[in-house]
């Protein structure tokens, strides 16, 4: 099986993988890896109230260092289908760019880096390769994340098998191939806020008790408040309101209930813990007593000081496209919020410009330079003392 980067783009683009359904994408990438010596094993993981998501872990090689590629083949909702200029799973090529959902983020970096990975083992040979090259390829990156690379990782650890060092090919650029690496994310924080009053007749309000006033000087405090001014390596902690609802049909009816619901990106001079009691704090002494606060934590922020790894990877990037990268932490979340626990792990990988967008597409000049910097990277990795 002789596929090139954008071959196997295409490829895996041809596979309606909305999370949680594979539909076959990593099939092409275990079929691919197989012939090419690599060792897979696919991994199905189910929790109660989920449903499966099939993963893949795939590893060449028996000794350290193991330097992994990371990233996922399950891919967000087209839309309506119809606002697409072409099928969103039927890959077409239009001016030097390739559209199809998915090829931003992020099948076409997972491409590069099976085709670099590929190549790399080609040029030394199997028997003669100085460490370990291993893929951990996800399904459920887009959804909840609960059966992919978190359980990945832990049957790794299990199994005695570690990562001594991650590349994620989440889409980092924002307009120009090799603008910018991720050495790191903010955390997440999902809070919903829900108030209790009692319904009346707006002409009697005194015999009626209005949530909405104390919900909306709880969500003033709190968007008002200023966490932090950012540092060295995180720009500002920032709270942004999502939603207001009270369900009132009606002109004349005090609601009984209101909710909001908002969002924390948040830096690492706080955890997600000290959020969560700073909120239900606050929620308690501005909306009372009869106010309930639900928080859920995606991730805590975290940081890989710039080091080795990503100089390796700044180095490659120049090599190829004479552009230094700048290096960032800015964005949302990703599956390398995960991996940090393990190994040192950066991001980089194609234009995020049209990721989950209409018409979301990739040049196909990048993706062939995205598969040179990755082998760039596995050269300078494996050589560089």
């Amino acid at each position: 099986m002789n596929l090139n980067a954008l071959e196997l783009s295409q490829a895996l683009i041809r596979r309606p993988s909305i999370t949680p359904e594979d539909f076959g994408a990593l099939g092409v990438l275990e079929d691919f890896l197989n012939v090419n010596g690599f060792a897979c094993q696919r991994l199905p993981f189910y929790e109660e109230g989920t449903p499966t998501v099939d993963n893949l872990y795939a590893r060449i090689g028996k000794c350290a260092p193991n330097f992994c590629f990371a990233g996922h083949t399950d891919v967000v909702p087209p839309g309506d289908i119809t606002e697409w200029a072409s099928d969103p799973f039927t890959p077409e090529i239009r001016d030097g760019v390739l559209y199809g959902r998915g090829a931003a983020d992020m099948k076409c970096a997972i491409a590069a880096f099976t085709i670099a990975a590929c190549r790399f083992v080609k040029m030394r040979g199997i028997q003669k390769l100085p460490g370990s090259l291993s893929l951990l390829i996800t399904g459920d990156e887009e959804g909840p994340a609960i059966n992919g690379t978190i359980k990945v990782l832990k049957w790794m650890q299990e199994k005695g098998e570690s990562i001594d060092a991650c590349l994620v090919g989440e889409p980092t650029n924002p307009k120009n191939l090799g603008e910018m690496i991720k050495i790191g994310r903010r955390g997440s924080l999902n809070a919903i806020v829900k108030v209790t009053g009692s319904q009346g007749h707006v002409a009697y309000p005194d015999i009626a008790d209005n949530p909405v006033p104390r919900l909306l000087t709880f969500l003033k405090a709190a968007g008002d408040h200023i966490f932090d001014t950012g540092n060295e390596n995180f720009p500002p902690t920032n709270l942004e309101i999502t939603s207001v609802d009270v369900g009132n049909p009606t002109t004349n009816l005090i609601p009984g209930h209101a909710e909001a619901r908002l969002n924390i990106r948040f830096n690492d001079e706080h955890t997600g813990a000290e959020l969560s009691t700073f909120l239900e704090m606050l929620c308690k002494k501005l909306a009372g007593d009869r106010s309930h606060i639900d928080i859920s934590i995606s991730g805590e922020s975290f940081l890989t000081p710039p080091g080795r790894l990503s100089t390796i990877v700044s180095e490659a990037v120049a090599h190829v496209t004479g552009v230094h990268p700048k290096l960032s932490t800015t964005g949302g979340t990703s599956d390398a919020r995960f991996i940090q626990k393990y190994c040192p792990v950066i991001e980089f990988g194609l234009i995020n410009e049209t990721a989950h967008k209409i018409d979301e597409n990739a040049r196909v000049a990048d993706i062939l330079a995205l598969t040179d910097i990755y082998e760039e990277t596995l050269i300078r990795y494996f050589d560089a003392p």
